[in-house]
């Protein structure tokens, strides 16, 4: 029997994308460099490493350079925003690169899942990267092993830089100091010293949102407004959205406040920011900088921002939401079932006309209804008549107006908050105190909460009462300005004196903002 033979051909160490090992070309290396921030220090140690890197290689008679990739002031903790990164593992996997060379570990990456994503990704073709500071191959037996602990090390000393970063920050929130954008802040920009101070220009424009929105203008047509005058958001752009005009009329900046800590972030990694739902503290500032917007007038934009959520609500629960499509929109109602009417193109054997009908004639709602349909000339006209009864009688109204302001005045004074602004300053003393007490922090944080509750109903209220104070007024004004009737129907004036009207059979009830009430026959 023939003695079997065997031969052992070793494996011949290959690295990289080379495709014909035997002829053992030079290796393509590249190296990767990347500094932390952009500061003027960091900006030379960056220019140094880019001409180290391509010394090193070259100096290597083996090796050809195969390219600096270098990412500046851009965060380790993850690889979204480092294009030169990106671009060079996209290169590897196209056979571009044999080698990779960086600094260290903390230089490639501080999160463990993404280095070692990369790293295992880079092994499946072949790919070593050396790290010159930890000494490691990832190609080399031991290497994976010690650079996973190495780069959990990284990750440690991240976590532990952001933790110190949110301290200071909470820090800096506790003392009222306020850290905003103003770049991109319509209205303010920033002094030497880093406090907000008014743009005039921008000021008359955040002015001009509010003022338009409490006389009746939606989100919509304010930004179209604003588009036609060409007039920019505070980002600088020409195009306004209604989720603008949203947050400029939420924003409690404009009244000189600020709350801090709105969005918080969910972990160093991600540093994804999702909205604070009381998982974080939050700090209120009151009068941290100048306002633009007077409080009064923001809390009864507060308001009208509630009450145009749902405007009515039928009885078979379907929510009407406010509209702005015409002026009287959400402003007539049906005298029978107190429905609201709708404004409808109608056309009748031919003949096209616009009408307004109550809802319940038109849909569903629960409802039996009989109210008679009225042209909008007609309901127009009407409107027109009322707004001259009041103008030709406007001596006897002025006098009920007089009284309806007195009794305004007398229904109730204007609350103070001041005593629950002492208590919660109280209040927020003994949380700090009371930190290692779990019951008693609970206590204290429901108390605190509760107050702050009563604390904005009570400007809710005297905003309110302002409000009445200021329509009664405007009605007032008109009327004595007022030297004739007017002649044909006005959206402007309509949105600003009238509050609803009712439609009866043989009657229309308009309710003017100021509380005068004048019946008009139909």
């Amino acid at each position: 029997m023939t003695t079997r033979n065997v031969t052992v051909i070793p494996a011949r160490k290959r690295i990289g994308n080379s495709a014909k090992a035997e002829e053992l070309p030079k290796l393509r290396v590249a190296a990767y460099c990347r500094v932390s921030t952009d500061s003027e220090e960091q900006a030379t140690s960056y220019e140094a490493q880019i001409e180290h890197y391509t010394n090193y290689i070259k100096s290597n008679p083996e090796w050809e350079l195969a390219g600096i990739f270098a990412d500046e002031g851009i965060t380790g903790t993850n690889t979204k925003k480092r294009e030169e990164f990106n671009r060079m593992i996209e290169e590897c996997m196209q056979g571009k690169i044999d080698m990779i060379i960086t600094k260290s570990i903390s230089r490639f990456a501080r999160n463990t899942l993404d280095c070692l994503k990369y790293i295992r990704q880079l092994k499946e073709k072949n790919i070593p990267v050396y790290f010159e500071k930890e000494n490691i191959n990832t190609l080399d037996s031991k290497g994976e092993i010690l650079l996973t602990i190495m780069a959990s090390l990284a990750q440690q000393e991240s976590q532990s830089l952001s933790q110190n970063v949110k301290l200071g920050i909470q820090y800096r929130y506790q003392q009222g100091k306020i850290h905003i954008n103003h770049n991109r802040f319509l209205g303010y920009t920033k002094d030497k010293d880093g406090n907000l101070v008014i743009v005039p220009e921008e000021a008359e424009i955040v002015k001009r949102i509010y003022r338009e929105y409490l006389e009746g203008s939606s989100m919509l047509q304010i930004a179209r407004g604003l588009e036609a005058d060409g007039i920019l958001t505070g980002a600088g752009n020409p195009r306004w959205h209604t989720s603008t005009i949203n947050k400029i009329l939420r924003n409690e900046k404009y009244i000189g406040d600020a709350l801090l800590q709105k969005t918080y972030t969910v972990d160093f990694l991600s540093k994804k920011r999702v909205p604070n739902n009381g998982i974080v503290p939050q700090y209120y500032v009151e009068n941290s900088h100048e306002p633009i917007i007077p409080r009064e007038i923001f809390m009864q934009v507060q308001e009208e921002l509630v009450r145009r959520r749902c405007v009515h609500i039928s009885k078979n629960g379907k929510k009407r939401n406010y509209s702005n499509n015409h002026p009287l929109s959400q402003m007539v109602f049906c005298g029978k079932c107190h429905e609201v009417f709708r404004r409808v193109h109608w056309n009748n054997r031919g003949k096209k006309s616009i009408v307004w009908r109550c809802v319940s004639r038109l849909e569903n709602t629960g409802l039996f209804c009989t109210a008679s349909t009225i042209l909008e000339d007609t309901l127009k006209e009407k409107i027109v008549e009322a707004i001259n009864i009041a103008v030709s009688g406007k001596n006897s109204f002025l006098a009920i107006l007089k009284k309806n302001i007195e009794t305004v005045l007398n229904e109730d004074l204007d609350e103070s908050t001041a005593d629950i602004d002492k208590r919660l300053e109280e209040l927020q003393a003994e949380l700090i105190q009371l930190a290692n007490s779990k019951e008693a922090y609970d206590n204290i944080v429901n108390e605190i909460y509760r107050l702050r509750d009563l604390r904005q109903e009570t400007l809710s209220r005297n905003a309110l009462r302002q409000d009445k104070r200021d329509r009664i007024a405007e009605m007032t004004d008109f009327l004595n300005m007022q030297t004739g009737g007017i002649t044909e129907f006005d959206d402007k004036l309509v949105r600003k004196l009238i509050e609803k009207a009712t439609v009866y059979n043989d009657r229309l009830v308009v309710e003017f903002k100021s509380g005068l009430e004048i019946e008009v026959n139909l």
